[in-house]
């Protein structure tokens, strides 16, 4: 199986943080009807509202990254385990067959 590299795995992350900005940049509330003075305002609450928006996207997926990175690893050991248990298996079959052909006392 391949492994992805750490330097992969981050201009992959911020390729997905830069598309997401775009998205989140689209759905501005600015309205070009309102007043100059009430746009500001406007313009003032809805890029805290964009900044912490940007925040929980952000956390969402190193949220996602990390559990998929710890549940990669649990299915690697649990693999690694399955294997070990086949290859234990394997060697008692033939101190089984050899004492059976008497090869062995």
């Amino acid at each position: 199986m391949t492994k992805i590299s750490g330097g992969r795995l981050w201009g992959f992350l911020l390729f997905v943080s830069s598309i997401s900005l775009h998205f989140i940049s689209g759905f501005s509330t600015d309205s070009s009807n309102s007043k100059n003075g009430t746009k500001a305002d406007a313009h003032a609450t809805s890029g805290g509202k964009t900044g912490s928006i940007v925040i929980i996207i952000c956390v969402v997926v190193v949220a996602v990254v990390v559990l998929s990175f710890f549940l990669f690893r649990l299915w690697q050991k649990k693999k690694r385990q399955e294997q070990y248990a086949r290859l234990l298996k394997l060697f008692e079959e033939d101190d089984e067959l050899e004492l059976e052909l008497g090869l062995r006392d």
